[in-house]
């Protein structure tokens, strides 16, 4: 198992930042705290092999936060119409 914290970016909407427990926000590269913005905590999560998560390979996850730390979870693409419609629902 492997414990990290989620959090929220508050300029971006619908991008997250899976952060090893141990690393402190303070200490991620610089360019990915200013175009993250300001970071709200989200939750703490024991992260697995045989653990889902909701829009990301969990094992991907996992790789980046035993190589950097550190795992940025971008909003999805979708195609126009679908944004649209997601929107105004």
């Amino acid at each position: 198992m492997t414990p990290c914290k989620v959090y929220r970016s508050e300029k971006k909407a619908e991008t997250y930042l899976y952060l090893a427990d141990h690393l402190p926000f303070d200490e991620l590269p610089e360019e990915l705290r200013h175009q993250f913005g300001e970071a709200t905590f989200v939750l703490s999560l024991e992260l697995s092999q045989d653990r889902q998560l909701a829009r990301v390979n969990v094992v991907k996850v996992l790789e980046s936060l035993n190589e950097s730390g550190y795992f940025l979870q971008l909003p999805p693409k979708l195609p126009v119409e679908e944004e649209i419609t997601r929107l105004l629902l």
